[in-house]
Parts: C-alpha cells; structure tokens; sequence
C-alpha cells in the first residue's frame, strides 16, 4: 500500500507535537497552541472536536494535579507509606496510559480518511448519473468532470507471438473543454511501437520522438488549442496517455499498438501457453520523504521514488461503482490442434474454426477495468512444440525469434537437500482475497518439504518478523507450527520489502545445499529499481522464485525480480489455482537444474543476441532469444548441462516460420538490457543516448522516447477554459479500499508511533504544567 497521501495525517501529527511543544515552553494549558483549524474535518465538526478534546484536556489536567498533590503529601508520610506511594506510582502511569488512549482514540474517530497516493474522491452526482459525469473533487474541495472512458482490445496471436490493437476513446459528456490523463498497464514484455489519433473519420500517425521533445509537442499543441495525444512509459509495464483539448459532447480516440510473446510450458508433456491483458493499475507503495512540488496535481515524489505521481493515478471507491469498461477479443491460431482453453477469471465465449484456431469474446460483452485476462490453452497430447523459430527478413538486418524447450533430464535418485526461505508480503494491499490466496500458497509450500530440507518464514509490512532466526530442519513439528503462524497472519501497514529481503537472501553459502527463496506478493510497490539492486547484490549462490499473487500483480516487478534472481514467476489470481500452481512450480525446483547454456549461431554470421547472458533453466521451461543478423541462414547449435549430462539441439534457419514485428522484440529485450546496466553502474548519458538509437530506429517507446500525434487545426477556442486531468481508475478486484489506504496513514514512516508520541508528548505537557503550578505552592508551604 502507498507510502504517501494526498490528505496528510502526517502534517497533523506534526501539528499535534509542534502544538505540544509551544504549550510546554509558555507553562500554558496544553491546548494554548491547538487549534481546530489544525483538524482535517468540516468547520462544524472541528468546532464541536475542539470542545470536545478541550473537556477532555482539562479533566486530564485536573486529574494530573490531583495526582501530584496526592504523591507530594504522601511523600511527606512516614517511610511505612512507601507501598502507598508505589501504588500512586501505578495509578498515575495507569492513568497516563487512559488519557493516551483516549486522545489517541478521539483523533482516530474524528480523523477524515488520509488517502493513499493517487487516492482522490470522486462523485458521481444523481442529476448527472445518466450522463455517467464523474466529478474530480481536487484539494481546495472544488470538482471538476473528467472524461469517461472505454476500451477495446483486438488481440492476435500466431503461435508464440501476439499482436495487440487497443483503443481507447475519451468521452466528454460535459459542457467545457476537457483534458484526459489516463495511467493504464500493458504486458511487461510489450513492445509499443504505433500510436493513432482518431478524431472522427480523420486519422492523425503517432510520431516516435525524444521524450522531452514529444512533451514540449503535445503541450505546445495544447495551449495552441488544438487536439493531440502523446503515450510515455513510466514503467515497462505502466504507460500514461494525455488527450487534450476534447470538445463538448465529442468523444476522441487512441489507438496503441503492441507486439509481444507468451508465455509458454511444458507441464504433464502438454504444452501450454498462456497470454495475460492487464487491465488495471493498483495503488503501489512510495517509499522515501516527498519532494517539493507537485507533478501535474497529482501525488508528490519522494526522494526514493521521483515520478511517483506519474504512477499513481486516482482511485474511485468501490462505493461509486465500477468504471472504465473494456471489451476484448482473442483471435488464436496456435499452429497445432487446441484441446483445451480456459479463461480463469472472466466469463467467455468462444468459436472453433478449425482445431488449431478459435475466436474468444467476453461473454458480457464488456467488463470493469479492475482485474488482468488471462487465457490459457493448452495444445494436443504429443503436439508440444519445442522448437519454435521464426525469421523476419529486412534490407539490412534479419531478425529471428528463437524459443526452444530442452527435454526432461533424467533426476537424480536422490535430490539435493533445499534452504528455503519463505516471504510473504502483509501489507495493506494484501487485503482480502490476495492474503487468502498467500496463506494456502504457503501452507502447501510448507507440506512439499521433505526430510532433509531445512526453511523458515519471513512476514514483512512495515516491518519485517521471522518465525525462526535462521531456517531450521523441516520437521513434522516445525512444518505444523509454520503452518498455524501463517494461517494467523493479517495484512496490515506498508510494503516495506526491502528488509524482508535483505534478511532472506543475507546468508551464507553452502555448496551441499540448494538455497531457495520463495516471494509471495502483489508487488504493488514503486521502487523496483532499488530492489532489483538489492537483489543482485546480496543473491549470491540463492535462486529467487516470485509468485505474483491477487487480480492485479505489478508483473514487471515479479518477472524482473525473478529474472534478478536466476528463478521463475508463477502469477495465482484465484484461490482455486493455489493447488495446481504451486505444485506446478515445486515439480519444477525439484527437477534438475539445466547451467551453462549456450548458443553459437552459424559461423562467419554476426549475431547480436538478447539476452546476452542466458539464464539457467529447469525441464519444461523454454529458452527465448531474440536476436539480430546480417543474414538468417544456416544451423544453430544449442548446449547446456544437467546434474553430469550434457545436452545439446540443432536448429536450422532456413526451415524458419515468417514473423512480423520481430525487429519490435529484439529492439525491446536490448533496451531491457540497456536499462539494466545502469544498476551495474553504467553511464546515464551512454545509455540514455543507445536508447534513444534503438528506440526511435524501431518506433519504439521507452523511458527516453514517446509517441506524440498532433490534429494540426485548432479547434478550442482562446477564450474557452480547459477542465479535466488526471483520471480515475478502479481498485483492483478483491483489494480493501481500508486496508489500502487506511483511516491514517501506514507509509514509509509509521503514523501511529508519531501519533502516540504526539499524544504522550500532549500528556507530558500537561503533567509538566500541572508540576510548575504545583512548585510555587510546595516552595510556599516550607
């Protein structure tokens, strides 16, 4: 959950001590400084507050002198009294611990709800209900409408490849010039590389262009009155879109377009593949202390996260209802006969055209933006590919898509003894059915241990606690008590995960033990950098394996993080798959280890492969490379080894399937790499301008490239206002808008330790007036 609010509980806990501390240095009632203006509540109620926490105070105060003149005189009795004065001890920390409680209890109930980044009302006024208005109430409490959107997904896929056509169409449904902010995810692996602007019949090309180019453009075209649209990636995954200068009752569309691959396995000898839609943007977690300024009205940066602003748009409460529909349609040639396809989390329908191709719709014709799509489909027994190469022919560079599944290696007759280190993420945004999902995935984890491994448990919020301190023999006694300690855990606080980390990957290295890390989580953060960073520095001999967990799992995070950690993503969105997913990924950790694989294209050919460093493997996984050629022609000769047996497999070029778009992949996986080095200490400015290379030679958007199209006739007259922003996107199917985003804040800095010591220092404040007063009178009395 997020580690900054746009209504600051921080700001009054500060309040409340600086109020605590004026009060303290004028020997005054401790409410001299404390105003109601310093309560976030309507005038009313901070006037009635006021009074309420002034009652309160002096009845504190009353109490505290009745305490001190009672310890004062029973000071001067005789030393038989001491057990007298020991028990007035305990009644005045008693009663300190009851004036605590209650402020703290007061400020708790009058407190308004301190929103998570991007968290920002929205109301959806009766009168305009049937024009489906939503109104932005900004943080001078003015409202203003936004555009209301909807979008269509035409997605088609070619065996292992997947090109995708999203619209999306800005509607104003009110009477003034309106400006569309819109922050969507996309595949973590997508390659976007076209950007349409429609404006009725009339189509404007998106142009790829130099960031800050591209930015000057659209907002040079928007003062100018004129409409335009520009896409920028935040994150791999996280892009944002701004439509400007929409007229009254007209609606413009955004088409993107994007090229990817699917996921792909051998599970049971079936080969399966697997493609996922992201639909929705959950609030993430922003560590480090805000900056000044603001990012276009939206969220403040932190020190830790610059743009968290550019990723944090707002969130309706679930009270409003669902908005942002999207509908969606699969047209799936898998190349060999389907024998089954399933779509887990939405409701679908589906024709057969032949036994290799189907047509998939949603059965409603259109769903809430607020939970991924996922479709699997899973080939005919003995019709698993395991050799899929395809070749796109250029002018002056041939580019090819290699996929290649080594085969089931023989296991040892006895597996080697495991390390692992359980984590499992329970923080706010764990809420609901995610945490269920976690507790089951772990509980089943916990009972695949055998004998001769060792584990232990690590639970991290704002904090970070372990059930052991270090992994202990994976007994029948221990894996019960494992089991009972997590089925009680709760999702609370932040999501503070690099402690959690550190504590789970700083360990020695034993070369007769596997050391295994499984990550439970949602990954709803927003400073992966730092933890990818993290996690190639401390790794060492360890494997990282992150299961995404929830409707919408930050799956640049978890595929990147695994990667980092030399393992394997597996995504649970439902608790009815706990079973089949985490088993599916045991019996891989269980089955050999394929190292040390390597590639040699066919001699005298220039060859530029990505990744460069190919990853370890395990039985049933595929490898993927992309790679660039002066000419696709010849054998390949791939190799690697098993626990002592050597593998290796020939490919043959020139029986390649013809690709499209393959240039977009290639060009994508070396930005990735590019991106990459940075935490390996490489130069920004190299970087950046090799980036900036690749991306604008293959039309691609990157962190330093955007897609900007502009409708070059002004249309909004100059003097006519320009109304709108940042848009409001769904939770997340299954999250809890509390546990999110609280009643106070939960962030980077504990709020409730700073409200309690807020509350004492209120307290001690008190005491010391009432000691002060009480001096000149004992001072008198000798």
């Amino acid at each position: 959950m997020s580690g900054l609010y746009t209504h600051s509980g921080h700001g009054l806990v500060a309040d409340l001590q600086r109020s605590a501390t004026s009060c303290g240095a004028a020997q005054t009632p401790f409410l001299c400084h404390f105003s109601p203006a310093l309560l976030p509540f309507s005038p009313p109620l901070a006037t009635a507050s006021g009074a309420v926490m002034q009652s309160l105070a002096q009845r504190s105060l009353h109490t505290g002198r009745t305490l001190m003149n009672t310890i004062t005189a029973a000071a001067q009795r005789p030393r038989h009294h001491a057990m007298e004065i020991a028990t007035l001890v305990a009644h005045i920390l008693l009663g300190g611990l009851g004036i605590a409680l209650a402020l703290g209890a007061l400020v708790l109930f009058l407190a308004s709800p301190a929103h998570a980044a991007g968290d920002t009302t929205v109301a959806m006024p009766a009168a305009a209900a049937g024009q489906g208005t939503l109104l932005l109430r900004a943080a001078d409490g003015s409202t203003h409408a936004v555009p209301v959107l909807d979008t269509e997904v035409d997605i088609r896929v070619s065996g292992p490849l997947a090109r995708a056509r999203v619209v999306q169409t800005f509607r104003n449904p009110g009477e003034a010039w309106q400006e569309g902010i819109y922050v969507f995810p996309l595949p973590d692996n997508a390659a976007v590389d076209r950007m349409r602007l429609r404006i009725g019949e009339r189509i404007v090309e998106g142009e790829i262009r130099e960031r800050e180019e591209a930015r000057a453009t659209f907002e040079q075209a928007r003062e100018r009155g004129q409409r335009a649209a520009l896409v920028e990636q935040e994150r791999p995954n996280l892009f944002t879109t701004s439509v400007a200068n929409i007229p009254p009752g007209a609606e413009v569309k955004v088409e993107i377009e994007y090229q990817q691959t699917l996921d792909y396995q051998i599970i049971d000898g079936s080969g399966r593949y697997s493609l996922r839609f992201p639909m929705v943007v959950g609030p993430r977690y922003i560590p480090g202390d805000a900056l000044t300024g603001e990012d276009r009205g939206r969220t403040r940066g932190t020190d830790q996260v610059a743009d968290a602003g550019r990723i944090s748009p707002p969130v309706l409460h679930p009270s409003a209802g669902l908005i942002n529909p999207v509908r969606l349609r699969v047209e799936l040639d898998a190349g060999v006969p389907v024998a089954a396809l399933d779509s887990p989390y939405h409701a679908i329908r589906s024709s057969a055209p032949t036994p290799s191709r189907r047509v998939v719709e949603l059965a409603a014709g259109a769903t809430p933006a607020n939970r991924d799509f996922v479709l699997t489909w899973t080939l005919a027994a003995g019709q698993a590919p395991r050799v899929a190469l395809f070749v796109e022919r250029g002018e002056k560079l041939d580019h090819a898509l290699l996929m290649l599944v080594p085969p089931q290696l023989p296991a040892g007759e006895r597996p080697l003894p495991r390390d692992v280190v359980f984590i499992i993420d329970t923080s706010g945004s764990m809420e609901g059915t995610s945490i269920v999902q976690a507790r089951e995935a772990l509980a089943l984890a916990l009972r695949r241990l055998g004998p001769q491994d060792r584990f232990n448990v690590i639970e991290f919020n704002s904090i970070t606690s372990a059930l052991y301190d270090g992994v202990r023999d994976a007994t029948p006694e221990r894996i019960e008590q494992a089991t009972r300690w997590v089925r009680s855990l709760q999702a609370r606080g932040g999501t503070e995960m690099a402690p959690a980390l550190s504590a789970a990957l700083d360990r020695g290295e034993d070369p007769a033990r596997v050391r295994q890390v499984i990550f439970l989580t949602d990954g709803a953060v927003g400073n992966e950098e730092a933890l990818f960073r993290l996690i190639e520095e401390r790794l060492g001999d360890a494997r990282l394996f992150t299961v995404g967990i929830g409707s919408a799992p930050n799956s640049h995070f978890m595929r990147k993080a695994a990667a980092a950690g030399r393992g394997t993503f597996t995504y649970i969105g439902n608790v009815d798959e706990v079973q089949a997913r985490m088993s599916e990924l045991f019996a891989r950790l269980e089955t050999p280890l394929l190292k040390g694989i390597e590639i040699r294209w066919p001699e005298g050919t220039e060859a530029d492969q990505w990744p460069r460093k190919l990853p370890d493997l395990y039985a049933g996984e595929p490898l993927v490379v992309a790679v660039a050629l002066k000419k696709a022609d010849g054998e390949v000769q791939v190799s690697g080894w098993g626990r002592e047996v050597r593998w290796q497999s020939a490919v043959d070029l020139r029986q390649a399937n013809t690709g499209s778009g393959l240039g977009a992949l290639w060009a994508r996986q070396r930005i990735d790499a590019l991106m990459d080095s940075l935490r390996a200490g490489a130069a920004e400015d190299e970087v950046r301008q090799e980036v900036i290379a690749v991306a604008l030679a293959h039309r691609l958007t990157s962190r330093y490239t955007s897609l900007v199209a502009v409708d070059r006739t002004p249309v909004r007259p100059a003097d006519s206002a320009l109304q709108g922003g940042a848009m409001p996107t769904n939770l997340p199917h299954g999250w809890e808008h509390e546990a999110v985003f609280g009643q106070l804040p939960m962030g980077a800095t504990d709020a409730r330790l700073n409200l309690l010591l807020g509350t004492l220092a209120l307290l001690a404040c008190a005491l010391l007036w009432a000691l002060q007063r009480r001096r000149p009178q004992a001072a008198a009395a000798l």
